[in-house]
């Protein structure tokens, strides 16, 4: 038995996050279905028996008035191909969802209850799969559950692996969680699951992670897994279907004497790339030096769709313990900061913007 798994794609994504907008975020929209073009292409490709979906296919309070008919008729072209879909947290199975309204073709299989249900997908194999029925809040789908009959079972379902949690970062709710060890205790052979956008390849459970690119910081190769299910023994192979390239590029401007130079080592920084960019600037920046962010993202750009600019460890360049011992007003304002109780990080922004201000200059929008 062969099967393609994908998760997370989030059709009609706004994309604010990138500093996307009008045809910036609409492309990316647009990216989003050609990626699961692409799944389905690999479905024919690879010739295999059944698609899974692990839940936030769409966006719910965002969907697009056709993408109703882009997903009917995305799936009905596979058929006689099976497609299973387990929805999430964001494309929760409801009254007026998705999953409710479109006529689907008779190969489409869509798990409607909150606990998982009982499919036979082969002669030796059943899968058990689960819904999220409300937006947050479903329970663990394995708490309690243990599958029966013949044969081989295993679970499709949007959940949180409770070890992995952690790794995912501080924004990542644990919708539906459970440990690893209780698919094992359950009688369930392997887990194919969606939620977390880090792809994972554990010893009963995958997390194929989001296809496309969905936000900066992303990394381990995601995209869709094609699984061979042999006698309960499961083989995994990733594949690569975005289109799209998201990078978190750095630029250090320690040493950069002229505006040239930081156009030049960021020329440098970027060459080759595309796509979505994140640029984090950081270093001593020379005193003389006009480091306008507007400037910086007319750069990026020129190349990339879309851009964002963020400010890391970024230094004033100026001797702070000489300006101290001046009877100026530029003495006393590094003073009064300096002696203050702002953090850190904002006693150096304070710093740089009003000395550049004492200084005459009028690029305050500096990083």
């Amino acid at each position: 038995m062969k099967i393609v798994h994908f998760a997370d794609l989030h059709l009609d994504a706004h994309f604010a996050w990138t500093g996307a907008s009008g045809d910036a975020a609409r492309r990316r929209r647009q990216a989003l279905r050609d990626a699961l073009g692409r799944i389905a292409e690999l479905v024919r490709e690879t010739e295999a028996d059944a698609l899974f979906c692990g839940g936030d296919l769409y966006e719910n309070d965002r969907v697009a008035p056709d993408t109703a008919e882009f997903l009917r008729e995305t799936f009905a072209e596979l058929d006689p191909v099976r497609v299973f879909l387990a929805p999430g947290n964001h494309d929760w199975y409801g009254p007026q969802s998705l999953y409710t309204v479109v006529e689907w073709s008779p190969n489409v299989h869509v798990f409607a209850e909150p606990r998982l249900q009982p499919v036979r997908i082969d002669v030796d194999l059943t899968l058990w799969g689960g819904a999220h029925c409300v937006p947050a809040n479903t329970g663990n789908f394995l708490d309690g559950f243990r599958a029966d009959g013949p044969g081989a079972h295993i679970a499709l379902f949007h959940g949180s692996e409770r070890s992995w949690l952690s790794a995912q970062g501080n924004d990542k709710q644990p919708h539906a969680p459970f440990d690893a060890s209780e698919i094992e205790t359950a009688g369930l052979e392997h887990a194919f699951l969606g939620h977390y956008h880090q792809p994972r390849d554990a010893a009963r459970h995958t997390y194929p992670g989001n296809p496309e690119p969905l936000a900066f910081g992303e990394e381990g190769e995601r995209g869709a897994v094609i699984a061979t299910i042999d006698a309960g023994e499961i083989l995994r192979e990733r594949r690569r279907v975005a289109d799209g390239r998201v990078h978190d590029v750095r630029l250090d401007v320690t040493g950069c004497a002229t505006r040239e130079q930081v156009r030049d080592r960021l020329d440098k920084a970027v060459a080759g790339l595309s796509g979505l960019v994140r640029l984090t600037v950081s270093g001593e920046i020379d005193s003389r030096v006009e480091l306008n962010e507007n400037e910086l993202r007319d750069i990026l750009l020129a190349r990339f769709e879309a851009a964002r600019i963020r400010r890391g460890e970024l230094r004033a360049g100026y001797n702070l313990d000489a300006i101290r011992q001046e009877n100026t007003v530029r003495g006393q304002f590094v003073n009064d900061v300096l002696d203050s109780d702002l953090p850190g990080d904002e006693q150096r922004r304070v710093l740089m913007t009003g000395l550049r201000a004492l200084d005459g200059r009028d690029d305050l929008e500096v990083m």
